[in-house]
């Protein structure tokens, strides 16, 4: 009896499954997400190929879905063009020591604002809050920078943004929601101090929280190119990103140029556009490809960490 009953639920839910809408509603979620999946992928696919393909055969137009006159001319330039590798270096120290001052802000703010015993916590977080929507403006703050001899410095490109509150919320969510009160305790009755119980305790229980804010500071500091445009002006402490907007910028000047230039002019401006759509999209590439690198590491605690700290105790 058991056995006819489940093979009838068994053949029920097959009928249902099977229906014409359930086939209909799946053929068009496979339909959207084809879509979808074209529309995210197809601009970086795109910037692949072209900067494998002939400068020439991109800049007319002629690639779109696959590789035209396969070259490796533009990242042979590449390897050539100063700006970059210095943008590159910099960047790498800017996304390495600003991530690293970043994590020791938000850890050092969140973690007092998440014990309870803490009286001030409740008068600090909403003082704190008034940061998230209330900024400074641009010249008041670029004045102050200036006042402190920032500019032109490592610091400006890292200090000014230290710390984000949003992170803060993020992480002391976490240490919340996640750490028992009875982890404390038991700490305290073993002897240690705040600090200790911070560092041995807290943070090797909130790795997953911790690896997507340090993935939220590293992303936003890899692509930075903002605050250089404002407090940088030496060419030795560019980011890599305002190297390559330069490029874009030398691309699209040369463009317009090459309208009005007779035919020897033009000869060569068409090499020196072609040199830079080499360099457009060869950059874009190697702008891209330490994240590509970094996210792989830190993927396996990114739904954890987002699930849990999103909570907002």
């Amino acid at each position: 009896m058991v056995k006819k009953n489940a093979s009838a639920t068994r053949q029920k839910h097959k009928i249902i499954s099977n229906s014409p809408k359930d086939r209909a509603f799946d053929i068009a979620n496979i339909i959207i997400m084809i879509v979808l999946l074209f529309i995210f992928a197809w601009p970086l696919w795109f910037v692949v190929i072209s900067s494998l393909s002939d400068p020439y055969e991109v800049w007319n137009g002629n690639v779109l879905l696959w590789i035209k006159g396969f070259t490796l001319k533009g990242y042979q330039e590449m390897f050539k063009y100063k700006p970059i590798w210095v943008g590159y270096r910099n960047n790498l120290f800017y996304t390495i020591v600003g991530t690293l001052i970043n994590m020791v802000m938000t850890i050092l703010c969140a973690y007092p604002l998440s014990r309870k015993d803490w009286m001030p916590r409740r008068f600090w977080l909403k003082y704190c809050l008034i940061t998230m929507y209330v900024g400074g403006g641009l010249i008041p703050t670029y004045m102050v920078i200036k006042g402190l001899h920032m500019t032109n410095t490592i610091w400006a490109m890292m200090i000014p943004g230290a710390l984000s509150f949003y992170n803060v919320l993020i992480v002391r969510s976490y240490f919340m929601n996640s750490i028992p009160p009875d982890m404390q305790e038991a700490a305290e009755l073993d002897g240690a101090n705040p600090f200790q119980y911070l560092v041995k305790v807290v943070l090797p229980l909130s790795k997953p929280v911790l690896a997507v804010v340090c993935l939220y500071y590293a992303v936003g500091h890899w692509n930075d190119y903002y605050t250089a445009l404002i407090y940088i002006s030496n060419r030795d402490l560019i980011p890599l990103q305002t190297a390559l907007r330069e490029v874009l910028i030398s691309s699209a000047s040369v463009a317009d140029l090459l309208h009005n230039a007779d035919s020897n002019t033009a000869l060569m401006m068409q090499q020196k556009m072609e040199l830079a759509q080499s360099l457009k999209y060869t950059s874009i590439i190697a702008g891209i490809i330490p994240m590509m690198i970094a996210y792989p590491f830190v993927q396996k605690y990114f739904v954890k960490g987002i699930m849990v700290g999103a909570i907002k105790g």
